[in-house]
């Protein structure tokens, strides 16, 4: 912290910035929680994230979500903090985001069987090796898993993406998000990332959220909610778009996905530790350390 608040002196002084300086994990809480602000965007990826995003939770804040881990690590007293503060959590997560605008305009937390829901369908491309043969695993690469044909994402979002375990941890955070249980949401391989989710109401009818795969869109949608604001999207072409495809989630090749199952069903802290060994396993494979197939045996065991 002392070297990231130099660091930030320095900055402040060689452009002439006339501003108070804060660096280091408290002062993004101080910050988050701040009286003067009235919308937290939480996008810090991992672990880190979970403090500054609960301080802003507790301090009431409309909290625009898109740091999955936190509710992963701590699903129960999120929702408690936010319950007593009556802070807003709107999702950023382009999934969560389709799902909260496919559900009633009347939706209360708890009310998951009482509003119609028969089960929420979350979408994921299947990344970058959907398609790649399974024997060819064992020699992926850092930068073969460090691309996604559809969004563009930090390096560690990109491998969960690749491994499926962002798809796991996303249903995680559905399940407190929404008040769903495991069973209640099913994930779906949609390799166009088109159809972000959709929600399966018991008289039939599934409401889809579309459009561009483009972070701005559920970005603006939070930040405007209830209203709706330009986001600079291109319009969905559905014509140049011409056909949807889904699909089963491979649990040979995505296992990940069945350890976010697992873990969501134990309950307590496994899904703590899923995430933390999940955050140590990507990081070892960024580094070198181990390969590609490695990820889910190390978060197992």
């Amino acid at each position: 912290d002392d070297a990231n608040y130099k660091l930030a002196c320095e900055l402040a002084s060689q452009y002439g910035v006339d501003a108070e300086i804060l660096a280091g994990a408290k002062a993004l809480e101080e910050v988050s929680s701040a009286p003067e602000v009235d919308a937290v965007m939480a996008g810090i990826v991992g672990a880190a994230g979970l403090l500054p995003t609960l301080a802003a939770v507790k301090a009431g804040k409309r909290v625009l979500l898109a740091n999955k881990e936190a509710l992963v690590m701590s699903g129960a007293l999120f929702i408690e903090a936010a319950n007593q503060s009556g802070a807003e959590i709107l999702p950023i997560d382009s999934e969560h985001n389709a799902i909260f605008q496919c559900l009633p305009h009347d939706y209360e937390y708890g009310n998951f069987a009482a509003s119609g829901i028969r089960k929420i369908l979350l979408t994921g491309s299947g990344g970058p090796f959907r398609e790649r043969p399974l024997h060819s695993f064992s020699s992926i690469t850092i930068d073969e898993a460090s691309t996604h044909p559809n969004w563009s994402m930090g390096r560690k979002i990109t491998i969960d993406s690749a491994t499926m375990m962002n798809k796991g941890l996303e249903l995680i955070e559905a399940c407190w998000l929404f008040d769903a249980r495991p069973e209640q949401v099913e994930v779906v391989v949609h390799p166009q990332s088109v159809v972000h989710s959709l929600v399966d109401y018991v008289d039939g009818s599934v409401l889809a959220q579309l459009g561009n795969p483009d972070m701005r869109t559920p970005i603006a949608h939070a930040l405007a909610w209830p209203e709706r604001i330009d986001s600079g999207v291109s319009a969905l072409d559905l014509l140049l778009t011409a056909r949807l495809d889904f699909e089963a989630p491979d649990p040979v090749r995505f296992p990940c996905l069945r350890l976010a199952r697992e873990a969501v069903a134990a309950g307590g802290t496994s899904c703590a530790v899923l995430n933390a060994a999940n955050e140590v396993a990507v990081q070892a494979f960024l580094d070198g350390r181990v390969g590609f197939t490695d990820i889910p045996v190390i978060i197992e065991d």
